[in-house]
């Protein structure tokens, strides 16, 4: 019975087996139909991401895969010119030959062998094949690095006949900058070089800045120009592989060259008066009196622009930096003096002014007793006005008229004349534009009262005034002219600057007076222009650099001699020229008066002109290039003599 009830009992055993069974193939179904949900989503979503690329961001692929397929190598456009008043070029583009290197056209492994030929043939030192072979290593893609610029004509062909053995290797016709006038234009157009690093992230890492063979400016009116002469670079299209290797070379992308600026600058009379100077340390400037265009602008001595853009090593620029001449410094507007008597003339106006009758006389003792301090002329004068007074250059009558009217009246004439005034719409880089004082300004700057002394000081043109010589060119022709000129140096201005408000009479009196000062009894006959119908008239000046004692200084160093200064406008009867001559350390204005003579003659007679220079070259030792070339020869030579020894220290050390 036991057994036949344990058979019995096996029905629901297999009941159970059937429903988990069951539950199983139900577990199964809804797992079978998540993991398809799954793989339908993911279907879906790939689909999606699919139609999302080919569809809205195919144009951004297709520029991405065309980036990669084609590269474009940038062509530097050729630099606008600079020309003169009469479309005389001052700087240009002069054809050379250069040559290039592109690494991935080099074939794997030979790349040191091939820039080792090329060097060679090139004549390159160690220190730029090292150079080279860094920015090689650097430069991926299509990229050429430039190997050599400017270089001599046997040495491209030497390259140009090698190319078999010189894979990668590319000679071609470039485009230099090149200054027709040399040193004489040094100081104001500047020169082209290799943008740096700081130049470089400033232009937001402009790729055309490190293009091989684009040069920006450097100085002057180069780098202030920069954005007009740099024009709009080119492109060749090239299509590469996916290694970077060349397929075929593309429709290319013209450049567009630079603007051609126009300088109101008269090239000739520049460079002439460049020449004049000779040996001297000094600067030129001369401005229409009636516009204020500025005709030239010379600053000696000067360095050859041409040169500089070559390049120069850094012991070659100390060398040039610490020369006591200061070759590297544009005098005509970052150079301060202390004018002297050229100041007398302004000063008269102001007088006139303050009710001073020119015809009123005072007695010149050799000086002018202030307290117990004796203010020294140059000799003893005896009674004089206002018109011998500014001939004869005496410090007592305005050491005299200036502690009665206080110095304050002739500041504010000085002013109205620009002078102290910094020319704003000047295109230069920089400018130091001195100081005129007054009592206000010395209460600011030193927090003490103006006492009498410092006008007496400040009437002749010495104690805290100093000023640049283009600002005295200019306010020698708004005396001239009486009209508000302001120095211009881009383009051309046909109009007459505005009349100022200044008295007719009060000018005519002071003009009277500086025409004594060349063609009567002053102190710069030297300066007559020997043209008939044609005066000039000026004011010498000498500013004292240190007390020397007795003598004129001749016996001291040079750094220590004092300046010579002039000024002056011609022709007298219908003022037209404005001229301001100023030599360093000369000891005396003696040394520009005849420079200022025989540059305003070259305006008139240049061939008379000519004829006055050609001996003094030849005194000199040639020609003002020849002079330059001599210089930068001698500090080249100093240069390596220097490297020489450092490198010979360095091996005695090791």
């Amino acid at each position: 019975m036991k057994g036949k009830m344990k058979k019995k009992g096996a029905p629901p055993k297999a009941k159970k087996n059937r429903v988990t069974q069951a539950q199983r193939d139900e577990a199964f179904s809804r797992r079978t139909l998540l993991v398809g949900g799954v793989q339908a989503s993911f279907g879906a979503l790939l689909i999606g991401r699919l139609a999302y690329l080919s569809v809205s961001q195919n144009e951004r692929y297709q520029t991405m895969a065309e980036d990669n397929r084609v590269q474009l190598i940038i062509v530097p456009p050729r630099r606008g010119w600079i020309v003169d008043r009469n479309n005389k070029p001052i700087a240009i583009n002069r054809s050379d030959f250069r040559v290039d290197m592109i690494a991935d056209q080099v074939p794997e492994g030979r790349l040191d062998t091939t820039l080792t030929r090329a060097a060679a043939l090139l004549e390159l030192g160690d220190e730029q094949v090292q150079r080279i072979s860094a920015e090689l290593e650097g430069k991926s893609g299509y990229q050429p690095v430039q190997l050599a610029e400017n270089v001599p004509f046997k040495n491209f062909a030497a390259v140009s006949v090698r190319l078999p053995e010189l894979e990668g290797v590319i000679p071609q016709r470039g485009f230099s900058r090149f200054y027709p006038a040399g040193p004489a234009v040094g100081h104001l157009v500047g020169y082209v070089g290799i943008a740096n690093r700081e130049e470089y992230e400033a232009e937001d890492k402009n790729p055309l800045l490190v293009t091989p063979g684009f040069k920006i400016g450097k100085e002057g009116l180069e780098e202030v120009l920069e954005q007009d002469l740099r024009g709009e670079p080119g492109g060749q299209r090239v299509e590469l592989t996916a290694r970077g290797k060349l397929v075929r070379e593309l429709e290319p992308k013209p450049d567009r060259s630079g603007g051609t600026v126009q300088l109101s600058l008269d090239a000739d009379l520049h460079e002439y008066a460049a020449r004049r100077l000779g040996l001297e340390s000094g600067s030129v400037v001369i401005v229409d009196c009636l516009t204020g265009e500025i005709l030239c602008m010379a600053s000696m001595p000067a360095y050859d622009p041409n040169s500089f853009s070559d390049g120069i090593g850094q012991t070659e620029w100390s060398l040039l930096s610490e020369n006591e001449r200061r070759p590297l410094v544009n005098k005509t507007i970052n150079s301060l003096y202390p004018p002297g008597s050229t100041l007398k003339p302004m000063a008269t106006l102001a007088l006139q002014k303050e009710g001073i009758d020119p015809t009123e006389r005072i007695s010149c003792p050799g000086g002018y007793q202030l307290g117990n301090r004796f203010f020294r002329c140059l000799k003893r004068h005896g009674s004089v006005d206002m018109y011998s007074a500014v001939a004869q250059s005496c410090n007592t009558y305005f050491y005299a008229m200036s502690h009665r009217v206080g110095y304050d009246v002739i500041a504010e004439m000085a002013r109205k004349l620009t002078l102290g005034m910094r020319y704003d719409d000047l295109p230069v880089v920089s400018q130091s534009y001195g100081t005129i004082p007054d009592s206000e300004w010395k209460l600011r700057k030193y927090d003490e009262e103006w006492r009498a002394a410092d006008s007496l000081n400040a009437s002749i043109g010495q104690g805290y005034v100093i000023l640049n010589p283009l600002q005295l060119a200019t306010h020698a022709a708004r005396i001239a002219s009486g009209r508000a000129v302001l120095p211009k140096l881009i383009g051309l201005h046909p109009d007459p600057a505005p009349m100022m408000d200044l008295n007719p009479e009060h000018l005519d009196v002071t003009r009277r007076a500086m025409w004594q000062v060349v063609n009567g009894v002053g102190t710069a006959g030297s300066a007559r222009i020997p043209l008939d119908g044609i005066e000039m008239a000026g004011k010498t000046g000498t500013a004292q650099v240190r007390g020397l004692g007795r003598g004129d200084g001749r016996n001291v160093p040079w750094k220590y001699r004092d300046h010579g200064h002039f000024v002056g406008f011609a022709p007298f009867d219908r003022p037209r020229y404005a001229i301001n001559v100023t030599i360093e350390h000369s000891g005396t204005s003696g040394a520009a008066t005849p420079v200022a003579r025989d540059v305003m003659t070259f305006l008139f007679d240049r061939q008379k002109a000519m004829e006055a220079l050609a001996p003094l070259e030849e005194a000199w030792g040639g020609t003002l290039a020849e002079r330059t070339q001599a210089f930068q020869e001698e500090v080249l030579r100093i240069a390596e003599a220097r490297a020489a020894e450092r490198a010979a220290q360095q091996g005695t050390t090791a």
